[in-house]
């Protein structure tokens, strides 16, 4: 699994920017990483238990606490700092940003929201 090279957080643009020893290089905005939280709060305690999160279009970084060698805890500014962020997660969010992203996006609509423009 690759390791992370680099670890920048652009606290005005909401973004954490990871590069990973095999080359690959994510920028993921705070309300990704939010919605998509590996904790049991958002992801449930089994398969298809997932909770839609909405709300979270102004969502940021309070605090980035290290996990051993292996992860990180991402405290947001709504309270929220559960979840343990492994390495291979964040690569797994990074790789297929795109796609979990629309995932995302249709499930909003469907339940019915509209994200409002960040602040």
């Amino acid at each position: 699994m690759p390791t992370p090279t680099e670890f920048h957080f652009h606290r005005q643009s909401r973004v954490l920017e990871i590069a990973f020893d095999d080359g690959a290089r994510f920028r993921l905005p705070c309300e990704y990483l939010r919605v998509y939280s590996p904790s049991a709060e958002v992801q449930g305690h089994g398969p298809g238990q997932r909770v839609l999160q909405v709300g979270k279009e102004s969502v940021n970084i309070e605090r980035i606490e290290p996990v051993g060698n292996y992860a990180v805890c991402l405290h947001f500014d709504d309270e929220h700092n559960t979840g343990i962020y492994s390495w291979e997660y964040l690569y797994n969010l990074g790789k297929h940003q795109e796609t979990l992203w629309q995932e995302y996006l249709q499930e909003l609509e469907k339940a019915g929201y509209r994200r409002r423009k960040p602040n």
